[in-house]
């Protein structure tokens, strides 16, 4: 094939794609639609949200019983599934099966995709999970000249300990572990009785990151290092820890997309850091997709790197739907040229340019629905994936079934795609479903609108579950449920 050298031959060669591409995860929720930019790609998930309805979607019919404690285990689980194995050989050619992304994978995700056939579609594990240390990029940040929350990185083994190393950044401080969802691994400690609530999982670690306590509002933006440069996404808001979506304090919950996204001051250094970051990570090595948090500092402006996720995220969801990504291409499938065999060369800062303005960003809010309450019940009534329709007292009424978040044409309308169905356990944590919408869901204070509240309170009325009375039980069901309180699946 000749070189690759314009936005359309990307689109075409996707368009005639004949190999097989696999994203294998819980859920397809990060990369909904992608099937509508790449022939032969396919979703192999664990949880099935369309009810047998999506065909490009496979889940195993028979599910035995594992308590699962992270995504990877969930998809080396898929993998090693007879009825996933005979549908990728079924699909090969020879011994080529195709190409597997993930959200998440391990050391042993490689092995058994080796012995399959398929090549995965992502830097090592080893160097992704480097990466993935927060520790570390507070270093590649520096490097790179992305400045950090002012912080220190040091081993504390007690109060006093905390108190002296961060004497410089005052009493009221935020402490960060090296790996985990920030929901569950950021402490907010401002006196010792905070301090000992999560002093056995700060002394556990051999560095944590303490960074001075500020006022901020936090953000995201995706981009995907490819060896002409690194191709840069929008800023997106946050929504973190709403009690009426999340029952953990800095729980991240959601994400909105739109022009006005900060001042544009504030928008240009943001895409201007992530751009000098994601050549820094060409430097270590990685390359393909990843996503930077970014803390803006509501008191003077600043803009600080918050973390690096280095992969496709829950906000890829918002990325790869929204006007700049359907004038161009998915950012997503710069990540899939990236790890193809075919020789290209695109104008990397004609891009960038272009998916800079305003216009080409259009407005999408989306909302991660968790169960917030402490009960454990057997859910027998949930809402059906598909659009909703919002009528003008606030009510909500399931409309028809869809696959994509644009077929929610209004503010008034929204995509559901469900997560936990009826037969699943609910309990604190447990994700519910997610809801994707046009428009804004917070105002300009980063509070819930009240068509927000609204399409919280009409989703959660869907849903209706039968106590389990039993302790037993209760512990049981927890136990065997999928994500909660020890890792976040989407």
């Amino acid at each position: 094939m000749s070189k690759i050298t314009t936005i359309a031959d990307v689109r075409r060669h996707f368009l005639n794609n004949k190999e097989p591409i696999y994203f294998i995860s819980a859920t397809n929720f990060n990369l909904l639609g992608i099937g509508d930019w790449v022939g032969n790609f396919r979703h192999i998930n664990y949880i099935d949200c369309f009810e047998g309805q999506q065909r490009n979607v496979f889940v195993p019919k028979e599910k035995f019983p594992r308590d699962f404690e992270s995504i990877e285990d969930i998809n080396n689980y898929l993998l090693e599934h007879k009825e996933v194995i005979d549908f990728i050989q079924s699909r090969a050619d020879g011994e080529n099966a195709g190409v597997a992304a993930f959200l998440m994978f391990d050391e042993h995700t490689e092995e058994v995709c080796k012995q399959l056939g398929l090549r995965v579609a992502f830097p090592p594990a080893a160097l992704r999970n480097r990466m993935d240390n927060k520790i570390e990029t507070v270093r590649i940040g520096n490097k790179a000249g992305v400045p950090s929350v002012p912080n220190v990185l040091a081993k504390v083994g007690s109060y006093q300990e905390l108190c002296e190393v961060s004497k410089d950044l005052g009493d009221d401080l935020v402490v960060q572990t090296a790996f985990g969802d920030s929901g569950h691994t950021t402490f907010f400690i401002a006196s010792e009785d905070d301090y000992y609530k999560h002093a056995e999982e700060i002394e556990a670690e051999s560095e944590v990151k303490i960074m001075k306590r500020i006022n901020c509002r936090g953000s995201a933006i995706e981009a995907c290092a490819t060896r002409c440069g690194t191709v840069v996404g929008p800023l997106m808001t946050e929504l973190v820890g709403f009690k009426t979506l999340t029952p953990y304090k800095g729980g991240w919950c959601g994400n909105e997309m739109f022009a006005g996204a900060f001042d544009q001051s504030i928008r240009d250094k943001a895409r201007e850091y992530t751009f000098q970051f994601g050549e820094a990570l060409r430097e270590e090595g990685y390359r393909g997709y990843f996503e930077l948090d970014f803390l803006i500092d509501m008191d003077n402006g600043e803009v600080y790197l918050g973390e690096l996720n280095p992969r496709v995220t829950g906000a890829s969801s918002l990325t790869n739907v929204a006007a700049f990504a359907h004038s161009d291409i998915p950012l997503f499938l710069f990540h899939l040229l990236e790890f193809s065999d075919v020789d290209f060369d695109l104008d990397i800062n004609e891009i960038n340019e272009r998916w800079s303005h305003p216009e080409s960003v259009d407005s999408w809010s989306q909302l991660v629905i968790k169960h917030t309450d402490e009960s454990v019940d057997l859910l027998t009534k949930a809402p059906r994936t598909g659009v909703w329709k919002m009528a003008g007292d606030g009510s909500i009424s399931y409309d028809h079934y869809s696959y994509h978040p644009h077929a929610a044409e209004n503010d008034n309308e929204g995509f559901f795609l469900r997560i936990s169905g009826a037969g699943d356990f609910r309990y604190e944590g447990a994700d519910l479903g997610i809801l994707i919408t046009r428009g804004r869901l917070m105002d300009d204070d980063f509070q819930l609108t009240e068509r927000a509240k609204a399409w919280i309170d009409g989703i959660r009325g869907q849903y209706a579950g039968q106590s389990l009375q039993d302790p037993v039980v209760e512990e049981v069901a927890v136990s065997h449920a999928v994500g909660g309180g020890n890792f976040k699946i989407l």
